[in-house]
Order: C-alpha cells, then structure tokens, then sequence
C-alpha cells in the first residue's frame, strides 16, 4: 500500500521560511519523479516544483528563486525548502508519486 505522507506546514510571516516534507512508502522510492502541487481555495491543482529519480528539477515560474526541491532517497523522502514566502503562496500542499497523493500540509503566509 502505498503511503506519502506531508508535513511542515504552518503559519508564517511574509519573508518567511517553511521546509515541506514528504514520506513515502510502498513504492521503490529511488525509482519515482517526486512532485510538489499546490491548491488554493477556490483555484485548480499546480505544481510547484518536481524532482526526477536522477535528481533533475524543475520548478512554477511562481517559485522559482524562492523554493529549493531536493530528495534523499535513504529516507524515501522528498522535500520542498520554500523562502521569502508571499501571501499568494497560501495554499494546501500536496506530494505526488505517479498516480498517488498525499493528504496534504497547509501553508498559510501572514502577517
């Protein structure tokens, strides 16, 4: 059964800082493109940022600069280093495997 599992949401400031993870399990982790989304109340499903098995990203114009994906495979985890957080980054995020989702972490920037 496969399980991916978010935390490290929370509140912050603008110009803050938040680091995502993502625990998986049941699936092959090294093998798997990991992903970041993200969905605002309201607005359709994003991605946010995306990582390959060989470790190649890619990330939303919206983040870029700003957020940092990376994974470490030992762990089965994927994680998502977000900075300088806006107020448009409020959000419910979402860790994706293939076809398999998480329950989500819910950033919320304010002041």
């Amino acid at each position: 059964q496969v399980q991916l599992v978010e935390s490290g949401g929370g509140l912050v400031q603008p110009g803050g800082s938040l680091r995502l993870s993502c625990a998986a399990s049941g699936i092959t982790f090294s093998l798997y493109p990991m992903g970041w989304y993200r969905q605002a109340p309201g607005k359709q499903r994003e991605l946010v940022a995306s990582i390959t098995s060989g470790g190649t990203t890619n990330y939303a114009d919206s983040v870029k600069g700003r957020s940092i994906i990376s994974r470490d495979n030992a762990r089965n985890t994927v994680y998502l280093q977000m900075n300088s957080l806006k107020p448009e980054d409020t959000a419910a995020y979402y860790c994706r495997a293939v076809n398999y989702w998480g329950q989500g972490t819910q950033v919320t920037v304010s002041s």
